[in-house]
Formats: C-alpha cells, sequence, structure tokens
C-alpha cells in the first residue's frame, strides 16, 4: 500500500462508499413503502368499484380515478383482449387456441409485469445488505494496515499509539454493519410484501376469469 496514503484517506473513502449505500438504502426503502401503500390503496379502491358494477360494460368504463393500480391494469388487459379478439375473430395466429386459455394467459403475462414493477428496487436493498459490511472490512483492514506502518516507523507500542489509528480503522466496520442491517431487513419485508401482493392479483385474476367466463360467450369452451 503506497505510504503517502493516510489512514484519514482510506477511512473517508470507505465511509462515503457506505454514506452512498445508505442513501440509496433510506431512499429505495422510503419509496417502496410509498408504491406499496398506493397500491394497496388503489387495489382497494378499484375492487370496490369492479364488483359493485352491474355487468362487464359497467366495469370497463370505470372511471380514470378507480381504474389505475396494478388490479385495474390486469382487468384493463383483459377487457383489451376480449375486444380485440372479438374483432380479430380468430385470423391472427396469437387467438388461434382455447380462448379461454389465451385470456388467462394474457392476465398472467400482465400480472408478471406488475410483479417484476414490485419487485424493482428489491435486489439493490439486497446488494448493499451483502456488500455493505465487506466495503466497512476493507476500509478497517487498510486502515489498520496503515495503522501498523505508523506504529513500526515511531518505534513505540505504546497504548496510546497504538489504539488511535485503529480504533478509528474498526468505524468503519461499524458503519458497514449499520448500513446492511435496514437493507436486510427492508428486502426481507418487501419480499413478503410482493408475495402477498402477487397472492390478491392471481385471486383477482382467477375471479376475473370466472366472471368472464359466465358472462361472456366468446370465451366459454
Amino acid at each position: 500500500m503506497p505510504y503517502h496514503i493516510t489512514p484519514e484517506v482510506i477511512i473517508d473513502g470507505t465511509l462515503y462508499t457506505l454514506l452512498a449505500f445508505s442513501a440509496a438504502t433510506w431512499t429505495a426503502i422510503l419509496f417502496k413503502m410509498w408504491e406499496f401503500a398506493n397500491n394497496s390503496y388503489r387495489n382497494r379502491r378499484f375492487n370496490a368499484a369492479f364488483w359493485q358494477s352491474a355487468d362487464l360494460a359497467q366495469a370497463e368504463a370505470l372511471p380514470a380515478d378507480a381504474a389505475i393500480g396494478p388490479q385495474a391494469r390486469i382487468a384493463q388487459q383483459g377487457f383489451a383482449w376480449l375486444n380485440e379478439t372479438r374483432q380479430a375473430d380468430g385470423r391472427q395466429l396469437k387467438y388461434i387456441g382455447s380462448p379461454a386459455e389465451l385470456l388467462e394467459q394474457s392476465l398472467l403475462v400482465q400480472m408478471q409485469k406488475e410483479q417484476r414493477l414490485m419487485e424493482s428496487g428489491l435486489t439493490m436493498l439486497a446488494s448493499i445488505g451483502s456488500t455493505a459490511p465487506f466495503v466497512g472490512l476493507f476500509g478497517t483492514v487498510l486502515g489498520i494496515m496503515h495503522a501498523m506502518h505508523e506504529i513500526t516507523a515511531s518505534g513505540s507500542t505504546s497504548l496510546d499509539v497504538v489504539a488511535g489509528p485503529i480504533g478509528d480503522a474498526l468505524v468503519a466496520t461499524a458503519i458497514g454493519i449499520a448500513v446492511a442491517v435496514p437493507a436486510v431487513l427492508a428486502y426481507n419485508f418487501f419480499l413478503r410484501r410482493v408475495k402477498h401482493h402477487r397472492a390478491g392479483l392471481e385471486n383477482f385474476v382467477a375471479s376475473f376469469l370466472h366472471i368472464v367466463l359466465n358472462a361472456d360467450d366468446k370465451v366459454k369452451e
């Protein structure tokens, strides 16, 4: 390690990296909290309006403020598929096959898109949670190595000479762990929320298929 690099430079560089990790972590946490709360609110509003509709035509014509959210977009995809398949009348390859299975596939594709949106940012949280302690440890190791060189050069092994530089170097590891803990906790929490929301979307897809199969002769077997 170059001798002109001071422990302060090493530790400061590590701390700035961990600071960036922490800022990214809390930004992602706040955004995902808002996103999941907003999705839950939108889904509740849409469910209330959708299941109170008299028929599919009324459900399709829900006002825009009620038709925003994951479940609403899945329903819109289903209605779009129904309208397209009526107009195409089987003249395109993508409409050849069992109408019910094709509709289900269309709904599942949209559900997968919604799941990917919900999972966005979680990989970053997992990466920060797994790497932040090692970044802190890296700064600590380099800081201790440099401190050892300075102690050797000074020729003194007294406690006041040794404790200061090593104590400063260990701060990096402590901060690395402090950055990693909320990232890991947030990742596990949001992963559970994704599974919960996915279960809700799966239930809605099954219910949508059920009412369409019973209300529209076009997709009946």
